[in-house]
């Protein structure tokens, strides 16, 4: 017989017995993959590994990788080149989140009870957060810079979805536990669609893939709908942002994520020649000067009490001079009463949707839409 052949029959025969057989739950592609199904992101890189996943999360503050994860089905034997290796068993058992970002995907895809424990608990006004937690099936953990470190050992986790700052994070909890420490760096993504897009990754460790994939490309699709729509408009208001704290303005960065939504609804923000992610230190004057005659004002309100135009002169005069206070055309958002910080990161098709409707209600005649998150303020009457 011919060598060639039987070395290539040889081959075909290795290569089909390194794949592991499908089930109608595991994925065709059961070899390495080298598409990076995360399609937004700048920051975590998903590649398919045999029945699995490969996970690789960049570090923004240098070259080094804040960690490299395989997710591997807990049904199938695990293979000896992951022996030594970070694998996360998949579905999840015991999960422990540190933002509300996280346990509101496992929440609204039905996998809430994986949820064990969550930091500052005090801060959600979730009704269904807070039946598990009166009733015990969740726990709060304390903040991240002071753990119940008895608590969160009595839970088992086997992961630990942690916020990862540019301190090195402490891995004390994850010794003591064995729980594999997840940095979930969605908060660093600076377009809505890569911030949204880490949703999949809950989806990934519940082995719900098919759910969060089709929840992601519908938010996709929806918000570049809108952001089509804006692209080409004529009159682009001008917007500037937030308020002072202790005399000091801290103003989004021009190509931070609040920028890029200003821009896909139609905006021109005032800062955005400021190629930073992050947030500006400016002061008082240098606001009035630069922003003074912009067509809008974003606001997050925090407090308890109510938000008015008569409030906002009484706390500071300086308020008054601008344009958008003026003109009434202060665009607010109710931290605690929306929700914003647990549910918006997965919605930002509506969020855009608020801002188009503020900067040009003419595109939204027709549609007969109430404000989730940002709302223009209103006199009281």
């Amino acid at each position: 017989m011919n060598k060639k052949f039987i070395f290539i029959c040889l081959s075909i025969t290795c290569i089909l017995f390194s794949c592991e057989n499908n089930s109608d739950n595991t994925k065709n592609n059961d070899c390495f993959g080298n598409e990076n199904l995360m399609k937004y992101t700048s920051y975590i890189d998903v590649t398919n590994y045999k029945s699995g996943y490969y996970v690789n999360i960049s570090n923004p503050w240098n070259d080094k990788s804040l960690g490299e994860y395989y997710l591997y089905p807990d049904s199938l034997e695990l293979p000896n080149e992951l022996e030594n290796k970070a694998v996360i068993r998949t579905p999840v058992k015991n999960v422990i989140a540190y933002s509300s970002t996280q346990w509101s995907v496992f929440l609204e895809i039905g996998e809430i009870e994986r949820v064990k424990g969550i930091l500052e608990s005090n801060y959600t006004d979730n009704v269904e957060i807070k039946r598990l937690l009166a009733g015990k099936k969740i726990e709060d953990v304390g903040i991240e810079t002071s753990l119940k470190t008895e608590i969160v050992i009595n839970l088992h986790p086997d992961v630990i979805l942690y916020t990862p700052y540019s301190t090195v994070p402490k891995t004390e909890i994850g010794e003591l536990t064995g729980a594999v420490m997840f940095p979930f760096a969605d908060y660093l993504e600076n377009h809505p669609l890569g911030r949204a897009e880490w949703l999949k990754v809950i989806g990934y460790l519940t082995c719900r893939e098919k759910d969060t994939d089709k929840w992601f490309n519908d938010i996709v699709t929806r918000y570049d709908s809108l952001k089509n729509i804006c692209q080409n408009v004529e009159n682009r208001p001008t917007v500037f942002s937030d308020l002072p704290f202790e005399g000091q303005w801290y103003l989004p960065g021009g190509a931070s994520y609040i920028a890029q939504v200003f821009h896909d609804a139609g905006a021109d923000y005032i800062w955005s020649d400021n190629n930073s992610t992050a947030s500006l230190p400016v002061d008082a004057e240098t606001v009035l000067s630069k922003a003074r005659d912009a067509d809008f004002w974003r606001v997050m309100n925090s407090s308890n009490h109510k938000f008015t135009y008569e409030g906002l002169a009484a706390e500071n005069e300086l308020y008054t001079y601008f344009k958008a206070y003026k003109n009434r055309n202060i665009i607010v958002c109710d931290i605690r009463e929306s929700g914003y910080f647990e549910k918006s990161e997965y919605e930002p098709d509506l969020l855009l949707k608020d801002f188009v409707l503020a900067f040009h209600p003419e595109m939204l005649e027709n549609d007969d839409y109430t404000p989730k998150y940002f709302y223009i303020l209103k006199d009281e009457e």
